[in-house]
């Protein structure tokens, strides 16, 4: 029975091919995933295919930086995701000094919050080999006039 497919890719949960991958290359992992209300970021190292987590960062912090109660609905929204990935890049040189990027099983699609969590990680300093034209610009991360206010302050106290 070799033919049967691995439990997690017929849940559509994992890519054996492409984590094989992400392993050989020996770096810590950007594992972005996004759920239902929030964007996570997590710094990842894998030793003999156990992974072990750094550190943590969700858009739901971004609420004791300064991001306003009223707006917890708009966490999962491009500003709210290049913060969380700028919150990330300040933690994550603390920690180490480069990382590959691990999208999972998600889209690959360019100018996505995935890839606005990674232009705020590499604004804030740290490094992730990318192609430049995937990430938005600054006019599409800050194109709600009242998120752009917001994301302004919440950056100067996170710097």
């Amino acid at each position: 029975m070799r033919g049967l497919p691995k439990r997690r890719r017929q849940e559509a949960k994992t890519d054996y091919g492409s984590r094989l991958t992400l392993l050989r290359s020996g770096k810590p992992r950007l594992v972005i995933r996004k759920t239902n209300k929030y964007i996570v970021a997590q710094l990842v190292n894998s030793t003999q295919a156990q992974d072990s987590v750094l550190f943590t960062v969700s858009s739901k912090d971004l609420l004791s930086k300064g991001w306003p109660a009223d707006k917890s609905g708009s966490l999962k929204s491009l500003t709210a995701a290049y913060l969380t990935g700028f919150m990330f890049g300040v933690e994550a040189k603390k920690k180490a000094k480069s990382a590959i990027l691990d999208m999972g099983m998600q889209r690959n699609i360019a100018g996505s919050r995935i890839y606005a969590v990674l232009k705020g990680a590499l604004d804030a300093g740290f490094s992730v080999p990318h192609s430049a034209d995937v990430l938005p610009d600054e006019e599409r991360i800050n194109s709600n006039k009242s998120l752009s206010q917001i994301s302004a302050s919440v950056k100067k106290k996170l710097e």
